[in-house]
Parts: structure tokens; C-alpha cells; sequence
């Protein structure tokens, strides 16, 4: 199936726009912004930001009446706030935070700060806005980025801790949250107690007066050495809040899933395994998918083997788990928040800013695993298997590796919740008849616990 083209212009920032042409990501730059955009890239500063990778490399290409033209490497899945766990959040947020005070000592400051300026390759955050940097004024104390750090890294991350939102909720709000957003959920003391009484009471109170004195504020004028001092100490007060907002760990419905399941022995596991290990080998995909990834016990198989993951699952305590996990090792592997069942959308305006998780996945893997996760999107998705083994053929380019759970497993029947006129019917012959209009058959094994792995090649799409 052939991957995505090209995508809409972004518009939203006037020093230049970005547009994606297959795997091309070409900036223009307007004349007014091009001279300090080409010194900051071209300064020692940013060429060892990409060489530890943490800045997105960037080529010159040309130069017309002003205008310049960039390219960057695309970075293999774009994924958005919204899908990440909180680790990535406080990843991205310190990594916007260094980049900020390294920038100070040359000269350059960010003139925004919003977690869309951050992408992931693994779990490393890549800054990739580079017009986001831009020439400071020596004698300004003032950040004017610093409150929308707060609102789009700080606010979500403490409603997130403290009340219970949900980071996906951040899909609604491009600039973050307002004090007043959170206000209405704080009890009459919790709102005087840290960090509700500097982040949201004291500048929901201060609102009106700031309204007032903003043209006066920003015409604040400071020596030099004084300036600086008191940018670094808002920065420091900035990366106290982050290091607080550490997640805890959370334990959800299907956290200990993978070492708890007791319907799987530990032959069953060990036998799993070795087939996903050897059906990788065999195969050695370049990018990978792990629908239903969960802690990331196969996508860590998959990363040993020499591939690129990706994961998607809906539980955010698994996924922050393997988060950790893969930050630990250093592994190429990305777990999101996600619902292949029901995918994040497209946003923005005209639902063209941000694309669908869908959208960003066709095309791009060579290899999709769904392991102990079809009968989830049969029984719990309702979703017939037809359109499973349709969906899956459009989300692989190559190979799949499936885990079919039989009627008579726990879980098959924890699911089917007395539906056995619905679903009892569906055996193996079902699942292979489904899949074979799709995919051909390279292996097959039959569990001790009675459920089947299979490693499967894609058919060519017809025309």
C-alpha cells in the first residue's frame, strides 16, 4: 500500500512553514528570520545538539530573493503529546529546558515551548522546530515562552498527577490549559498547596493586573549579567516543578499482565517467545508495530532482533512500564497510548495540522505483531475477524506475527460474557479463512495452552 505523499503546509508560525514530501521534510524560512535561523544552526551549540541527537539535523538547500529552503530527515513515527506517556512528557520538558539555558550563554533564546516542538526516536526526544530559536535581547529578562511552558507542559502534567486527567485529554487543548481550567476541581486548602498555589491560585488571582501592565512588563530592562541571572533562575524554578512531576507508579488492569497471567505456564511463555525471537530472525523486519504491546515484553524481542518499534496500547500504567523499560536499555523502541480500535484522529484545522495515528502508520512497517490481543478486538471491539485481518494487511507491508486465542480460553471466555451465540462459533478454521485472502502461512505452532502462533506473509494488494 503506498505511504503518504505529501501533507498541508503548516501556517501557524511566521517566521516560515514546513511541508513533508514523502519522506522529505522541507522548511522555508522568510527572509526576516533566515540570518538568525542559518547562525544558530550553523554554531557549535546546535551541531553537538545533533550530533548527540538531540536536535533534528538540518541541510541547507538554497537561498531565493531571501528565502531559504531547509530540509530535515524525517523522523520514522511522528507521534503527538497526546499518545505519550508522562515519562515522555517530562523527557520532552527538560529537554526544552536545556535547550533553553544552553541557548542563553550564545546568544539565541526559544521564542516558544510547547511539547509539539518534540518528537521521539526511541525513547530520546529530538527538538525539531529549529525556528523556534531566536536572538535574545541581552538587557530582557523576561522569557516570554515561560508561561507557555506552563500551560502546555506544567498544567497537563499536574492534572494529570494530582486529579486524575488523562494526558489524551490534551488532544483538545493546542496552548495547554489556563489556571481556570483546573481551578473548579481544587478544594478550598488544596488549592494553597504546592504546586496548585503557584501554577494555578496566585496566577488565576494576578490575572487582570498582568492584563493590565503587559506592555509595561515587557519594556522591563535589566544590566546585562542581572538579566541573565534571572533567566536562569526561572529556568531552574521551571525544572523543580518537572522533577516533582515524576509519575508514580500506577498500577492498572493490565500492568502485570504479562508476568501474572495464569493461563500461560512457563513453558508456554518461553515457547512463545522463542517463536517471535526465531520468526524475527528469520524475517529481520526493519520497523516493527506491537499492537497491544503492554510492557513491551515482545517489542524488546523485536528491538534485540535489529528493528525499529513502535507500540500501541490503551493501558497507561503498561505503557509507562515499558517506557521505563526502554529508556533503561536504550532500546529503538516508541510506546504510545493508543487504540488501533479506535485511533487517534486527525486535529487541527481543517483536521489537517496533526495527522491520524492510521495515517502516520500506513505504509511504514514491514512487520506487525498482534500477540494475546485479537480477541480483545473481537470481543471487546466487536470487531469481525474479516475486518481484523483486512486492517492488519493494511498496517504491514510484509510480515505479521498473530496469536490466535481459541473460544475455550480464559480469557476468550473472561470477554464473550455469555455472547457464545455471538462469537462460540469462531475456531481457527474462521481465523484462517479470514486471514487467507490477506496473507500466506510461513509457520504455524500450537501452544501447550492451546493457543496458535503464526507467522504469516502479506499478499500483494490487489490493484
Amino acid at each position: 500500500m503506498p505511504a503518504i505523499q505529501s501533507h498541508q503546509e503548516t501556517f501557524r508560525d511566521p517566521a516560515g512553514s514546513l511541508r513533508i514530501v514523502d519522506d522529505r521534510v522541507l522548511r522555508r524560512v522568510n527572509p526576516s528570520q533566515a540570518g538568525a535561523a542559518l547562525r544558530f544552526l550553523q554554531s557549535p551549540l546546535a551541531q553537538e545538539w545533533v550530533r548527540r541527537g538531540n536536535l533534528v539535523e538540518t541541510h541547507f538547500l538554497g537561498e531565493d530573493t531571501g528565502e531559504v529552503t531547509l530540509e530535515h530527515p524525517r523522523i520514522f513515527f511522528p507521534s503527538y503529546p497526546w499518545e505519550w506517556t508522562a515519562s515522555a512528557w517530562i523527557a520532552a520538558a527538560h529537554l526544552t529546558l536545556d535547550l533553553c539555558e544552553s541557548l542563553l550563554g550564545q546568544g539565541f533564546i526559544l521564542k516558544d515551548a510547547t511539547p509539539l516542538n518534540v518528537l521521539f526516536r526511541g525513547t530520546q526526544p529530538v527538538f525539531v522546530d529549529v525556528l523556534s530559536v531566536e536572538e535574545r535581547d541581552p538587557e530582557s529578562p523576561l522569557w516570554l515562552a515561560y508561561g507557555q511552558f506552563v500551560r502546555t507542559f506544567l498544567l497537563p502534567l499536574i492534572a494529570n498527577k494530582y486529579l486524575g486527567w488523562p494526558l489524551t485529554a490534551s488532544i483538545h487543548k493546542r496552548d495547554g490549559y489556563e489556571p481556570a481550567d483546573l481551578a473548579p476541581y481544587l478544594g478550598r486548602w488544596r488549592r494553597w498547596r504546592e504546586p496548585f498555589r503557584s501554577l494555578v491560585t496566585l496566577p488565576l488571582m494576578l490575572e487582570g493586573k498582568q492584563g493590565q501592565n503587559t506592555d509595561a512588563t515587557l519594556k522591563v530592562r535589566q544590566q546585562p549579567s542581572v538579566a541573565m541571572q534571572v533567566l536562569r533562575r526561572n529556568l531552574q524554578a521551571l525544572r523543580n516543578h518537572v522533577r516533582r512531576l515524576e509519575p508514580a507508579d500506577q498500577q492498572t488492569r493490565w500492568r502485570s499482565y504479562a508476568t501474572s497471567a495464569e493461563h500461560y505456564s512457563a513453558d508456554d511463555h518461553e515457547r512463545k517467545r522463542a517463536f517471535v525471537r526465531e520468526a524475527l530472525t528469520t524475517t529481520q523486519p526493519h520497523h516493527v508495530l506491537d499492537l497491544g504491546g503492554n510492557t513491551g515484553v515482545y517489542s524488546q524481542i523485536a528491538a534485540e532482533c535489529g528493528a525499529e518499534v513502535i507500540s500501541w496500547d490503551t493501558d497507561a500504567g503498561a505503557t509507562e512500564q515499558h517506557w521505563r523499560e526502554a529508556q533503561r536499555l536504550k532500546l529503538p523502541s516508541l510506546p504510545l497510548i493508543a487504540n488501533p480500535a479506535r485511533p487517534t484522529p486527525p486535529v487541527g484545522w481543517r483536521n489537517a495540522e496533526s495527522l491520524g495515528l492510521l495515517e502516520r502508520a500506513r505504509g511504514r512497517f514491514d512487520c506487525v505483531m498482534m500477540l494475546g490481543f485479537i480477541h480483545h478486538l473481537l470481543l471487546a471491539e466487536q470487531i469481525p475477524l474479516p475486518e481484523i485481518a483486512r486492517h492488519l494487511r493494511e498496517l504491514t507491508t510484509k510480515w505479521a506475527i498473530v496469536e490466535w486465542v481459541p473460544g475455550q480460553d480464559p480469557r476468550f471466555r473472561d470477554l464473550l460474557r455469555g455472547r457464545d451465540a455471538l462469537y462460540g462459533h469462531l475456531d481457527e478454521a474462521a481465523f484462517r479463512a479470514s486471514i487467507e485472502p490477506h496473507f500466506s502461512e510461513m509457520r504455524r505452532t500450537p501452544l501447550p495452552n492451546g493457543r496458535v502462533l503464526f507467522l504469516l506473509q502479506a499478499s500483494r494488494f490487489p490493484e
